[in-house]
């Protein structure tokens, strides 16, 4: 009985800690979407003229629909049990394609910035392109 008093405090532990670190995630991804739009504006760049802001802006609406989901129904106030479960292989699914589709938008974004680098006089073939 003790062993599973003491693995059930363990995911829960386990469980608040995924909980933050997504938080912190969500919150350092909507300042980033801040820090660029203040700065197109500050240097006078238009706003979401690319696949890359619009593909950002939708990510982090998926992540932030993705974690009040899983504060909901898994934290608090917490879904039944059976919610819980059948929601949890969505959950982690979701999960996973909103963190490729960061990693794609990663990707595109700095090939955006090698495009205007280049047009800005970068070698195309030098050593920073690649």
């Amino acid at each position: 009985h003790y062993e599973l008093q003491v693995i059930a405090s363990v995911e829960e532990v386990q469980k608040v800690v995924h909980l933050v670190l997504h938080a912190i995630a969500l919150i350092l991804g909507i300042i980033g979407i801040y820090a660029a739009f203040k700065y197109h504006n500050e240097s006078s760049i238009a706003n979401l003229y690319s696949l890359h802001s619009w593909l950002g802006i939708g990510i982090i609406v998926l992540y932030g629909i993705q974690w009040k989901y899983g504060f909901v129904v898994f934290f608090y106030p917490g879904g039944a049990a059976g919610l819980r479960r059948e929601s949890l292989p969505w959950h982690v699914v979701v999960g996973l394609f909103v963190y490729i589709l960061a990693v794609a938008n990663a990707a595109i974004g700095f090939l955006e910035m090698l495009t205007f680098l280049e047009s800005s006089g970068l070698a195309k073939y030098g050593a920073e392109a690649y």
